[in-house]
């Protein structure tokens, strides 16, 4: 108990010590904004004016005071600290000072309910949210910036990013060669970016990252993840393998008038890189992608024998890297750098100077904005002198010549350019002011866009042959137009360019599936199945209805052959059981039949005049005599049909209803006429059996069938069959309408030719449900007398 009680004011001395010494420790030791005397809320700008005035009055070379350089070390660190809006937002919240230092440590750690906490005791090496490395907030990434920054940039540089999260074990093994790979990539012009899962788990995922640490590529839009050892050499390689392939072609002695004069095709100047390494540097590699709509690149390896003519035609120096540019004149470059370390500031400057030929020729609406800009200032007039002309050999010396005007041009504000006619032909059809788009002879015109909506003002000089007379026209209004603007009398708007380099569709859909399926086959190799199991829950999919469905197929295909036969006999007993006075309806013992209703006084309203709207009736006409036969092919045709649940089936007995079958068939006069080769048609009486009849109440409306076989010829069906099919009409009738004879052949043949009525109606019903069979409207249907028996 004496033990108890003396550990109890031990513990509270020493809680009270630890308050204490946070209390001390808890004021920064210097606050910058004492030391250049500003207050917490002061602007950029006086922050600025106050340490211009105190480094100049503390500055050691002037003030000989003993402790001017350490009052000068404070004042510059106070203003590096203040000056950065991120820097000043973590002294002011963390009272950071140092970069180096974790935000909480033990000189400027921030309480927590009134309870310090020194953090460094736990001495944990994770990447937690106040231990974050300084170096990876300067590229954290969050989605919005990712999306509108980094996704667009990506088509002009690779990306390099970095997927960490707090309380990562593997991540710290990996800092010390992400930090040293990161600071050469980005000298480089490699972009780099840090996501943080933690607290970007949307940007994560939309990355398809799902485990840390991750290191990925972004170019062109496209991410790639990096799946080897996280070693300096590897991630080299693999910015290196995310460039497009053929970005620095390999020239020597045998191919460098073939690279240098595809600069007409190509509409490109042309660079060529000397240097003494085998493999082309990755720095160029970087500049090629960076230019690549603008130039054409190629590599000369000093160091084989093959390069040593180009060497020698150059006059090149083989200790120090040298980069030459060539534009039309492909004997002399136009520029010229020489360097021992080439740096991307010397090359980026290199390649923006001389992006375009002297004279380029427009090919889409984006060369166009470049080399002819919106006027924006009086003083940043760009005027774009144009030859409008042709691309066959006539027009050779003409264009030579305006490119060799261009070439001695000296003047930043005009531009020169050509189009050709035929392939830019609304635009051209507008500058020289042709109404009839009937391809002219050349012509300059000179012209100053307006605003970006195409507003331009213009003037033909004068029409363009390349004589010494051309040149001097053009000369002259060059110089006027110095002098006074206003020349320029002409204003209109110019339609958008064509893109003629623009690839086919076919191509351009090629390119994206290798893509694809070059993406998809790195995910399988690499085992990433948590992005694959989407695509590939698809594909086992995809092949298992393709399979279900073949099998289904090949037994329903066999049992229906096994089938036929039994169907026949099986479906006249069973609409025989519908043929009653008593029944109305067929009942189908087996799956293959269709239920077919009678249509009487008492199913007339319900599967006729009160039809729900969509819904049709197909209605077999047929007679006691012909019932069976014609109700089992007429189940067997339309059996493919039955899945449609707007279709139902119905016979009508002709024996009962004839008379309203007769004033029904009225409004169908042009359909029911006979031949007029048939001499007896007058005197018979019209026999429709095997006719069927597709009903719709609610528009009111029929499609009519006639039959296609009529026993004139029992072992052929005629061309007319096709007309037949589609409403059209029948060329003979059925000797059904003859007397009946009593032999067995006579009945066998009538029998015959009964059963092949309803031939083609399968070929009917599928018109029927495309829609395309002629309509024949009804005013009002027949009333119930007539279809009530007149017996």
């Amino acid at each position: 108990m004496a033990r108890s009680k003396l550990s109890l004011p031990l513990a509270i001395v020493v809680v009270l010590h630890v308050l204490l010494a946070g209390l001390v420790y808890a004021e920064p030791e210097m606050d910058p904004y004492k030391i250049l005397g500003v207050t917490k809320g002061a602007s950029q700008a006086e922050i600025k004016k106050f340490y211009k005035r105190l480094a100049k009055e503390w500055h050691p070379d002037k003030n000989k005071d003993p402790g001017a350089e350490d009052m000068f070390i404070k004042i510059t660190k106070s203003y590096e600290i203040l000056s950065n809006e991120e820097k000043r937002a973590n002294y002011d919240r963390y009272g950071q000072m140092d970069d180096t230092q974790p935000y909480g440590n033990t000189h400027y750690g921030h309480r927590h309910d009134s309870f310090y906490f020194d953090e460094s005791f736990f001495n944990f090496p994770f990447n937690s949210k106040n231990h974050r490395d300084f170096a990876d907030s300067k590229y954290t990434l969050h989605f919005n910036q990712y999306v509108n920054d980094v996704v667009p940039d990506s088509y002009k540089r690779p990306y390099l990013i970095k997927i960490t999260s707090d309380w990562c074990f593997s991540c710290i093994h990996i800092e010390p060669v992400w930090k040293e790979v990161v600071q050469e990539m980005e000298s480089l012009g490699v972009g780099v970016g840090v996501v943080d899962v933690g607290y970007e788990r949307r940007l994560a995922n939309h990355l398809g990252a799902h485990r840390t640490p991750s290191i990925l590529g972004v170019i062109n839009g496209k991410v790639t993840f990096f799946h080897y050892a996280v070693a300096k050499e590897h991630l080299r390689q693999f910015v290196e393998e995310l460039l497009p392939q053929r970005l620095v072609e390999r020239v020597t002695d045998k191919n460098d008038l073939q690279f240098l004069n595809s600069w007409h095709e190509l509409n490109k100047p042309h660079v060529l890189l000397f240097d003494q390494v085998p493999a082309v540097p990755l720095l160029y590699k970087l500049a090629a992608f960076a230019y690549k709509d603008y130039l054409q690149f190629g590599y000369v390896d000093q160091g084989l024998s093959e390069t040593a003519n180009l060497q020698k035609q150059f006059n090149i120096n083989t200790y120090a890297p040298t980069m030459l540019v060539f534009k039309e004149n492909i004997d002399k470059p136009a520029d010229i750098i020489q360097a021992k370390g080439m740096k991307k500031q010397i090359i980026d400057e290199f390649m923006s100077n001389n992006k375009f030929l002297l004279a380029p020729r427009l090919v889409n609406q984006k060369l166009f904005d470049e080399l002819c800009p919106v006027k924006q200032f009086h003083r940043r007039r760009k005027y774009c002198v144009l030859l409008i002309t042709g691309d066959e050999e006539i027009f050779s010396f003409g264009n030579q010549a305006f490119l060799s005007f261009a070439s001695t041009n000296t003047r930043e504000v005009v531009r020169f350019a050509y189009v050709y006619q035929r392939l830019q032909q609304p635009l051209c059809d507008i500058l020289t002011q042709n109404k009839d788009s009937v391809q002219s002879q050349p012509q300059v015109v000179i012209l100053e866009r307006r605003n970006a909506a195409g507003k331009a003002f213009f003037k033909p000089v004068t029409a363009w042959n390349g004589s010494e007379e051309d040149k001097q026209c053009l000369q002259e209004e060059l110089e006027r137009l110095q002098k006074d603007p206003s020349i320029l009398i002409h204003d209109a708007m110019l339609p958008e360019l064509n893109n003629e380099f623009a690839s086919m569709f076919i191509i351009r859909w090629i390119y994206a599936s290798y893509d694809y399926l070059s993406e998809v086959i790195d995910d399988i190799l690499h085992n990433n199945w948590r992005e694959m199991m989407p695509l590939l829950s698809l594909i086992f999919s995809a092949l298992f209805i393709l399979f279900g469905t073949v099998v289904i197929q090949a037994f329903s295909d066999s049992s229906d052959d096994k089938q036929t036969k039994p169907k026949a006999k099986d479906g006249t007993k069973a609409e025989n059981g519908s043929s009653g006075s008593s029944s109305t309806s067929s009942r189908p013992p087996k799956k293959n039949f269709v239920e077919v209703t009678e249509l009487t006084d008492i199913t007339y309203m319900s599967n006729l005049v009160k039809l729900r709207p969509g819904h049709m009736n197909i209605v077999l006409v047929l007679t006691d005599a012909s019932k069976n036969i014609l109700l089992s092919k007429f189940a067997k045709e339309v059996y493919s049909f039955t899945g449609s649940l707007t279709l139902h089936f119905s016979f009508l007995n002709l024996d009962k209803h004839s008379e309203w079958m007769n004033t029904l068939l009225e409004y169908t006069q042009d359909a029911m006429q006979i031949d007029a080769d048939d001499d007896e048609g007058a005197n018979r009486k019209m026999d429709y059996t095997g006719y069927v009849l597709a009903l719709n109440g609610h528009k009111k409306y029929l499609c009519l069938f006639k039959p296609v076989y009529t026993g004139e010829d029992l072992d052929s069906k005629s061309s007319e069959d096709e007309g037949a099919a589609s409403g059209g009409r029948s060329r003979s009738r059925s000797r059904d309408d003859h007397p009946p004879r009593k032999s067995n052949r006579a009945r066998s043949i009538s029998t015959l030719q009964i059963h092949h009525k309803l031939d083609r109606l399968g070929l009917w019903m599928e018109r029927l449900m495309e829609g395309t069979l002629p309509r024949y409207y009804i005013p009002a249907w027949p009333g119930l007398d007539k279809i009530t028996p007149n017996k």
